[in-house]
């Protein structure tokens, strides 16, 4: 999979009736590669991928591919909480065009950490493309430690990991321990800047969809070393970064691109959409930051 460094995780957009609006994410798709994207990664969290079908997301996965072309790599978030699963969609996915997948750790079942090699080692071994792992276990409740990540790294097309722990020791020790060419993405906006200084790859981004040329100017002082005028952006970013969580993702980011002209629809229950609160909140985070 090629070197991206700036990834957003993209919503998936509904119409009134709440099915998937193509269309709309053709939009999206190509809305995120003129504002500071090299990469998109399609049904993640973000995506509200519980509550897509696989028969959506295989046609959301091709729509997004055919948009963008060559101009950005595209993953396929094709994780769920079975291993079975997880496999016939990713086998899916892989005939769709995309350049590379993406699963979770299962959440809700709790496995072990042998159970969680297992897991991707299965996935990987039933595909061609390159196979990122994502770790968030504040949404899955377990955590995929360093040492199962090394153990992963060994299989040749898994190649990745999009990091949302939360902890930076732990950053530091998987840069530590893995090999120079295993990609390391912050799975959080705050954390951008201390992973890229720990020597992290990029991020897989939320608030990209509302401030990607923002965050392109801060990854690319980073790495063109300013690190000064990098530290700038990710103050002045700071407010963004934690706004677009007021509520859970993507409820917030999704009311936020209705200003940038995209229409994205509500969001699936369980999940609601934003209080006249939240509403306000974000309507002066958006002056604030882009006003």
């Amino acid at each position: 999979m090629a070197l991206n460094r700036i990834m957003t995780a993209m919503v998936t957009p509904f119409n009134d009736k709440m099915e998937v609006n193509y269309p709309e994410a053709e939009k999206l798709a190509h809305y995120l590669i003129e504002h500071g994207n090299d990469g998109i990664v399609v049904c993640g969290t973000t995506g509200e991928s519980p509550t897509v079908s696989a028969e959506e997301k295989i046609e959301l996965f091709r729509t997004v591919k055919k948009a963008v072309g060559s101009r950005a790599t595209v993953i396929a978030g094709i994780g769920s909480n079975t291993t079975d699963g997880s496999i016939n969609l990713a086998r899916q996915a892989e005939k769709t065009g995309v350049d590379g997948l993406m699963a979770v750790v299962p959440y809700y079942n709790k496995p072990s950490q042998e159970g969680l090699y297992q897991h991707f080692r299965a996935i990987a071994e039933a595909i061609s493309l390159p196979l990122m792992v994502y770790n968030i276990p504040g949404r899955t409740s377990i955590n995929l430690l360093p040492e199962t990540v090394l153990r992963l790294s060994e299989i040749p097309n898994i190649t990745s990991i999009k990091e949302a722990a939360g902890s930076m020791d732990q950053v530091s020790e998987m840069r530590r321990i893995l090999p120079e060419d295993f990609l390391i993405y912050s799975g959080d906006d705050s954390l951008t800047l201390p992973m890229l200084a720990l020597g992290c790859d990029g991020i897989i981004s939320v608030a990209a969809h509302v401030v990607g040329d923002e965050i392109k100017q801060l990854v690319d002082a980073w790495f063109n070393g300013e690190p000064q005028t990098a530290l700038q952006w990710h103050l002045k970013l700071m407010p963004m970064f934690k706004g677009v969580f007021v509520t859970t993702n993507p409820v917030p980011v999704k009311y936020l691109l209705k200003k940038a002209g995209i229409d994205a629809g509500g969001v699936k229950l369980p999940l609601v959409c934003a209080t006249p609160e939240e509403e306000a909140f974000l309507d002066d985070l958006y002056q604030k930051i882009k006003g």
